[in-house]
């Protein structure tokens, strides 16, 4: 049966991911090739799911490569966060008012992430992707990216001959040999980050236009799923005490929510309620099979934890000028804009900690996930 793995967006919030995928390759046996048939992933997921698939012969490896990536992490790996590029690129912007809001030279964008282009295209070695394939080792492995000039949510796969490109209502797959452009379009969140040209059109994050993202790997062939999740655990309670209006960083925090999140949960629950009904009809009436319907087995590994609130004790990290901005626009315990600053804390410190609940959440998991891969119960 065909497994797919699915990654979702969220910034530095993906350092969880790794924790998850540290976990489930403890738990296989040592030297076990990679158990998902299909790798789907958007914006941070997509980083991971390419550094995956380039390591497709050796799971628990190529886990630990993509471990590295993470905790070897700082914000200057990723972007030119000094104060004198953020003023240099808010100039940037500002200009742009005189030429229709358009760069005249690159795409506008807050941070200039010329280090992330250098650190991946160092750290994944593309290239053994299709040497993967060959081997039978891997079906596919997709990145999901926004097409600026249609809207489209366009899925950049590289898989088996067999597969063929599609296209449905605004979701387009097609086949491409997947290289770090892939990736600095997947991940470029809008005003953030700098669109990236792909042929001849710009594309930004992925996760803008995906409703349905596990609609990728299933068009791949997966006939059942894992999903890792990104959004936290909340541990605040309910209050109708208002003390002060939303702050920038809330407000943006909420955007990200809505853009990284909201589409998986609600994907999600469909899949829950479709699988549902097909049980109910097998049960009642079996002699009725749906030509092309058929239940897919999930395994979903949610975080427990509460990001804003890890967020707010490490922006202490963050390079001074990058600091500055977000603590003015009120990402701090006080300002309610934790939410941002996790999206964006591309720190060794705090992608760590993300880490290491990442495990532990999947280790408490441990018995769904050795019935989910058939895997001996160990005591």
């Amino acid at each position: 049966m065909k497994t797919g793995l699915i990654l979702s967006g969220g910034g530095a919030r993906g350092a969880y991911q790794v924790g998850v995928l540290k976990a489930i390759a403890d738990i296989h046996p040592k030297h076990a090739a990679n158990p998902f048939t299909i790798i789907s992933g958007t914006s941070a997921g997509a980083l991971n799911a390419v550094a995956l698939a380039s390591s497709a012969n050796n799971f628990r490896l190529g886990v630990k490569k993509v471990e590295k990536i993470w905790t070897n992490l700082h914000v200057e790996r990723v972007v030119k966060a000094r104060g004198i590029d953020l003023l240099a690129n808010s100039a940037r912007l500002g200009l742009s008012f005189f030429n229709s809001g358009i760069g005249r030279t690159k795409p506008l964008a807050l941070l200039n992430n010329e280090p992330l282009r250098e650190l991946l295209s160092h750290t994944i070695r593309f290239n053994n992707i299709q040497k993967r394939i060959d081997a039978g080792l891997l079906d596919a492995v997709s990145v999901t990216a926004t097409s600026y000039a249609t809207g489209n949510s366009v899925s950049f796969f590289q898989g088996k001959d067999s597969l063929k490109r599609w296209r449905k209502s605004r979701r387009i797959g097609v086949p491409a040999t997947l290289a770090v452009e892939h990736l600095l379009a997947s991940s470029a969140i809008p005003s953030v980050f700098p669109a990236e040209k792909i042929g001849r059109q710009y594309y930004g994050d992925g996760s803008l236009r995906q409703l349905t993202p596990l609609s990728t790997a299933l068009k791949l062939g997966a006939e059942r799923i894992v999903v890792v999740g990104v959004r936290g655990h909340s541990k605040s309670r309910i209050s109708t005490r208002r003390d002060h209006s939303p702050s920038m960083a809330q407000t943006l925090g909420h955007i990200f929510n809505a853009a990284f999140i909201d589409s998986l949960e609600s994907d999600l629950d469909t899949l829950t309620r479709v699988n549902e009904l097909l049980g109910i009809v097998q049960n009642e009436a079996p002699q009725f099979k749906p030509s092309t319907l058929k239940p897919v087995d999930l395994l979903m590994i949610r975080p427990s934890i509460d990001f804003d609130s890890i967020a707010s004790d490490h922006i202490h990290d963050l390079p001074a000028g990058l600091r500055r901005v977000l603590r003015g626009m009120g990402a701090g315990k006080k300002g309610g804009g934790g939410n941002l600053a996790s999206y964006l804390l591309f720190e060794a410190g705090f992608c760590k900690e993300l880490i290491k609940y990442g495990y532990q959440d999947a280790m408490a998991e441990r018995e769904t996930i050795e019935n989910f891969f058939d895997l001996p119960h160990q005591f």
